[in-house]
């Protein structure tokens, strides 16, 4: 074992200049002043000393720095990586570098909700939007990845008002600047929770440019948003149809609308035909005729302006154009009419239309021109309109009015059904759809640019499917509710005029001043003006968000001008219309350009059974507690391998199984560094450092399984950068695991091990050329992997000799590097004749460490270059180099010996005698085979029997009938191995 030379290091605690210190290894002492050396950011070294130790002793673990050998210790320790973070952010890693490139990479991330916690979809979006920049950065372009957090109006004002609660006070018996000091002085407290968490993902963000969308810089944008969309006549004030949460008191998203199947019920009532009566034959007693109406919300009917049927059902025909009496309203008549739209097959054919609690309703009502009326209070009671219901909680008015209903013998029935609630994200509570005066922006005009955008290749979404639902939705889009009745956020830019009709007599400003001096110029110096109470959706401020944040609506801001347009945009598929085309739409109107280049979408994250991750199910997995058991590196791995816009099972297998490719990755860096030469041994070093190997001649000339496994790697970098190109992220992960496990450790590693430790470490040549591609291949295979898993790439990094760079910051490796496609074949006919003889090893339970004769029989050109890597073939199938020898003929004891064919024309013969006991063997394959002849023998008189081949199932007989086949051909082999060994 050999020293090793460590440029690792870390800022010094007690240095104001942030010196890097070496750390300790298992083969050095602690960090002393001598000759040693030590890099810093930019490259520039420092000669250190360092004293070597007895090579015998080991060191205990212990640490210096920020990093931490690989030598002493048995696996990375996930302890290091809030270390690592925040080492890159001391030295400014995050921040775009424009020294080697001026094309920049540019991502404005999701602002995450100030009130959240860190979920799976969080890791989601953090771990593929750092894998971009980390590539984009290591391709030398300036990366800006811009973080920030959402204020979430809703859901903020809702958690402040439940921490007032638990304190005994209501929001209602404080005024609007004493509740607002409450809740940021809550998100000073509390608001960085999330920041944090990020972090720990390790987002390689620019902390320095964070942002909070109610920041000064961005509610001025916002302000000046909603003016320029007025003076354009964009946004207008109206009464339509929202989502209403009863308990906040606000209008809702659509976003923010959760719709769950529960059980309910389908309610029955009779609606009288007004002038119809029907005689009744039995008691010839005069009846009014009816209409049968079934309805989910019987207390909506209040609301009733029309029932309708279908033109076309023969059932109801007689009744269009008839009026009919609405159940408990004193006699209110409202018309019968046909509409073809209403299904015939649901309930009784016959459809009530309340346009003031159902949105289809509405949009009927509005097409036909019928009055909409309301039923419900804001705080979901019901109103005068209702008579004696008045005053009562909807449900429960539903409750009595069922019971009066059955009453009066109006009620016909009542059966169970499943209903579809809609529900607050937020609160859980039922949403009320409810005719509400609200402010709008009219889209239709914002929709058609976007629209285009797409259509001209201006904007690429990833995956390409999701363009028609992008396309859909914005075709059939509909005029966006902007108003919130909140006091959390920013405040709608509008000022009523005290003693007019504020539906009239507005001003629109950007500030109160403003709003004032316009009034006085209008109304005279003595106008009083107060502003609307209500704030703007939160969407709203995050449709300005890859804009507002680089400063604009001042254009002129140096973030503007270096990084807008945007590149990517990042987020879950299912926000691409409700966020994604809204900043598409608001970056077009005041920018005059597309925000971003791509969007990519990703799927959402299910559990290991594919179900939706929820608290109800307990199937939630915590980032934090995977990090804890798994590590940042094993986490983000797994979540990188999904494919766009595809759901992802996560489970503890795969992250079990990307904790060992941790594991592997990190025993690979230990034997490297315990196989490079002595740092003393200058001209080993010198040797070693020779080697490039960015050209052809040198990797032609390389012995092969040195040619092979740089040419694959030159392959593979080739391949995984054009992967990286394509935003392929689940190729690039499954292409680089595979060479590193498959290729380089399972094959090159233990090849290597020949040159290392036969021939002497540093003494020869051979030994050299192993070292140098030892290292080559290691390095590279750290940047590639190193977007992926930052951690423990960082750290394996660190302590490889002759480092300039810190690893986050190195170049990219070279594409159009040499690879001799010849070597690739012939080592892979190597392989190919390793694999046949270790079966052959493991199916006679040859022990492993038993070395064995073989024969190679092959044409002189194949045998030339297998017998050339005699000692690589003899390690790798643990045979007896003394006894291995090459021919183009067989042997002469082909007769006793295992006949393997490796290939075309490439053959080995294994002498029985070396591997079996063949008396042993004998007696014992003789009687597995009586045993085998029995089983198969069961097994034919079962098939010869017409009753059982007659009455069993035909899926029973095809099984006997395949277990025998089977067993037969176990059968043959053993016999025929039986013969061999006689």
């Amino acid at each position: 074992m050999s020293t090793m030379l460590s440029l690792s290091a870390s800022y010094c605690s007690s240095s104001t200049s942030r010196l890097f210190c070496p750390f300790s290894s298992r083969l050095f002492g602690p960090f002393s002043s001598r000759n040693s050396l030590v890099f810093f950011p930019h490259g520039r070294r420092i000669p250190l000393s360092r004293t070597p130790r007895n090579l015998s002793a080991v060191a205990p673990e212990q640490e210096t720095g920020v990093f931490k050998s690989p030598e002493i210790a048995k696996s990375f320790d996930f302890a290091s990586e809030e270390r690592i973070y925040n080492w890159w952010e001391s030295q400014g890693y995050f921040r775009p570098n424009f020294d080697r490139g001026s094309d920049p990479f540019v991502i404005p991330m999701p602002p995450p909700n100030v009130t959240g916690s860190l979920h799976m979809g969080h890791a989601m979006f953090v771990t593929l939007e750092d894998i971009m920049i980390r590539y984009n950065r290591m391709k030398g372009k300036p990366t800006l990845w811009l973080p920030g957090t959402d204020h979430a109006g809703i859901a903020t004002q809702l958690v402040v008002e439940r921490m007032l609660a638990s304190e005994g006070i209501k929001r209602t018996e404080m005024n609007r600047d004493e509740f607002t000091k409450r809740v940021w002085q809550w998100k000073e407290k509390y608001g960085g929770t999330i920041t944090n968490q990020i972090k720990r993902l390790g987002a390689s963000c620019d902390w320095s440019r964070e942002h909070f969308t109610l920041d000064e810089q961005l509610s001025h944008a916002v302000v000046e948003a909603f003016v320029r969309l007025h003076e354009k006549g964009l946004i207008y004030q109206g009464s339509y149809m929202v989502n209403w949460s009863p308990t906040l008191q606000t209008a809702v998203s659509d976003l923010e609308v959760e719709y769950s199947e529960e059980s309910g019920y389908l309610y029955y009532i009779k609606y009288r035909v007004a002038g119809r009566y029907v005689v009744d034959a039995s008691t010839n007693y005069s009846m009014s005729d009816f209409l049968t109406v079934a309805t989910t919300r019987p207390e909506t009917l209040f609301g009733d302006v029309a029932l309708a049927v279908h033109p076309e059902d023969d059932r109801y025909s007689k009744y269009i154009g008839m009026m009919a009496i609405v159940p408990q309203t004193f006699g209110r008549h409202v018309p019968i009419i046909a509409n073809k739209h209403v299904d015939k097959d649901f309930g009784t054919g016959v459809l009530k239309i309340s346009p003031g609690h159902d949105h289809d309703d509405y949009l009927l009502a509005r097409k036909l021109g019928l009055p909409i009326l309301n039923v419900m209070n804001k705080d979901g009671t019901l109103n005068d309109v209702t008579g004696l219901y008045s005053g009562l909680d909807r449900f429960d008015g539903r409750k009595k009015l069922w019971a009066e209903l059955e009453e009066t013998g109006l009620a016909v029935k009542k059966e169970p059904h499943t209903l579809r609630v809609p529900r607050s994200q937020r609160g859980g509570e039922v949403i009320e759809p409810l005719v509400s005066k609200q402010w709008f922006v009219s889209m239709e005009p914002l929709a058609e640019k976007a629209l285009q955008a797409v259509e001209k290749r201006e904007l690429t979404i990833i995956p390409e499917r999701f363009e028609k639902i992008y396309n859909h939705w914005l075709s059939n889009i509909k005029d966006w509710c902007i108003s919130r009745q909140l006091w959390w956020g920013h405040r709608i830019p509008v000022w009523y005029i005290a003693g007019k009709d504020n539906e009239e007599e507005y001003i629109v400003a950007r500030n109160a001043k403003e709003a004032l001096e316009k009034a006085r110029k209008k109304y005279g110096k003595d106008v009083e003006i107060y502003q609307d109470p209500d704030v703007l959706d939160t969407w709203f401020s995050s449709a300005l968000w890859p804009f507002s944040t680089l400063g604009w609506p001042a254009t002129c801001a140096d973030d503007f001008k270096r990084f807008y347009p945007t590149t990517m945009l990042e987020t879950g598929h299912d926000i691409l219309f409700f966020w994604v085309a809204r900043m598409v739409m608001m970056g077009i109107e005041f920018t005059g350009t597309v925000p971003f280049s791509y969007v990519y979408l990703h799927g959402l994250i299910r559990d290991s059974q594919g179900r939706k991750m929820s608290k109800t199910l307990g199937n939630v997995v915590d980032p934090l507690d995977t990090i804890k058991d798994f590590g940042t590196d094993a986490l983000r791995f797994t979540l990188a391998l999904g494919t766009a816009g595809q759901d992802l099972n996560l489970s503890t297998e795969r992250l079990t199984s990307n904790k060992a490719f941790t594991n592997k990755l990190w025993n690979a860096g230990k034997f490297i560094l315990q196989n490079l030469p002595n740092e003393n041994d200058t001209s080993a070093w010198e040797k070693i450092l020779s080697y490039k190997f960015d050209s052809e001649g040198i990797v032609v000339n390389l012995p092969l399984p040195e040619c092979w496994v740089v040419s694959k790697l030159h392959l593979l970098i080739e391949s995984v950068s054009a992967s990286y190109d394509k935003f392929y992220f689940g190729e690039v992960g499954r292409e680089i695991y595979d060479f590193f496990w498959a290729d380089f450790a399972d094959w090159y590693i233990e090849a290597s091990k020949g040159r290392l430790y036969h021939s002497g470490v540093g003494g020869n040549s051979v030994a050299s050329v192993a070292q140098a591609v030892l290292l080559y291949t290691f390095e590279n295979i750290l940047k590639v992997l190193h977007p992926f898993m930052p951690f423990v790439t960082e750290e394996l990094w660190q302590a490889l000799p002759y480092r300039k760079h810190a690893l986050i910051v190195s170049p990219w490796p070279e594409t159009q590097l040499p690879r001799n496609n010849g070597s690739i074949k012939k080592f892979e006919n190597l392989q190919a004749l390793v694999r046949a003889i270790r079966n052959a090893r493991a199916e006679y339970s040859v022990e492993p460490a038993k070395r064995i004769s073989a024969s190679v029989v092959a044409n002189k050109e194949v045998i030339d270059y297998i017998a050339e890597e005699r000692e690589v073939l003899a390690l790798l199938s643990r045979l007896d180099l003394q006894n291995l020898e090459f021919t183009d003929s067989s042997p002469g004891n082909a007769d006793q010996s295992v006949h393997l064919v490796a290939g075309e024309g490439l053959e080995a013969y294994l002498p029985l005698a070396d591997m079996v006991d063949i008396s042993a063997e004998i007696e014992r394959l003789s009687k597995r085979l009586s045993k085998m002849q029995k089983e198969y023998d069961a097994l034919k008189s079962k098939l010869n029997s017409p009753q059982f081949v007659e009455k069993a199932p035909e899926a029973v007989v095809r099984g006997v009938q395949e277990k025998a086949t089977e067993a037969e051909e176990k059968i043959n082999l053993t016999k025929k191995r039986l013969e061999l060994l006689k």
